[in-house]
């Protein structure tokens, strides 16, 4: 059995039977933690809503016309500068804002490797292109918070409602009671039907990901 690399993966495949298919069908994912702080959380909201090849891509020619990924670089950037490097406007403003609230002092993202949660999530989303998928997916891969649970996420719907033989994707109300069973480890149970999704995603139509 290849080695648990996430928190709880071996308690997971122990206790849920579903948990054990996929890992039986696809071994253990790879560790995602990430470095926090801003570089991270603007390749998060780029990676918002298109594939992870178009994400990774348009990452490349940031990084290559920044030179260094800082607030104040991407600031010295007008919106077409952004644009020229793949972003579409909005994601161009989306990161404008981020930039601009980091050097106000609006965000703090030091101070929030000390908070909670929620309180994570509630500041995160104060801020232009962030919402609920951006917050989580900081919390879960920049933070290693273990027990998040992005219910908005369509590779994890279309996972999870195949796993367990449903008819249709679940909503994301749907899929936020499914998630119960998986406390305390949603985070590695999300991982886990990422994981699966690539295993089995010719099968499914549409992209992961939400803002």
């Amino acid at each position: 059995m290849a080695k648990a690399k996430r928190p709880g993966l071996r308690k997971l495949i122990a206790q849920c039977p579903h948990m054990a298919t996929i890992h039986r069908l696809c071994g253990s994912p790879q560790a995602r933690i990430r470095e926090p702080g801003f570089a991270v959380l603007l390749r998060i909201i780029i990676d918002q809503q298109v594939s992870v090849h178009a994400g990774a891509a348009i990452w490349r020619r940031l990084e290559e016309a920044l030179v260094h990924v800082t607030p104040e670089r991407v600031l010295s950037f007008d919106e077409a500068d952004l644009r020229a490097c793949g972003l579409s406007g909005a994601k161009a403003r989306y990161a404008t804002a981020l930039a601009q609230a980091i050097v106000s002092g609006q965000l703090d993202l030091d101070g929030l490797v000390r908070k909670s949660n929620v309180r994570v999530q509630a500041e995160l989303v104060q801020i232009k292109g962030i919402g609920r998928w951006t917050a989580e997916i900081y919390l879960m891969f920049a933070l290693g918070r273990a027990d998040v649970w992005p219910a908005g996420d369509l590779a994890v719907a279309a996972s999870a409602g195949h796993l367990l033989g449903l008819d249709k994707r679940p909503t994301p109300k749907e899929l936020d009671l499914i998630g119960e069973r998986w406390r305390p480890w949603r985070s590695t149970a999300a991982v886990m039907l990422w994981h699966y999704y690539h295993h089995i995603k010719s099968g499914f139509g549409g992209v992961p990901g939400q803002t």
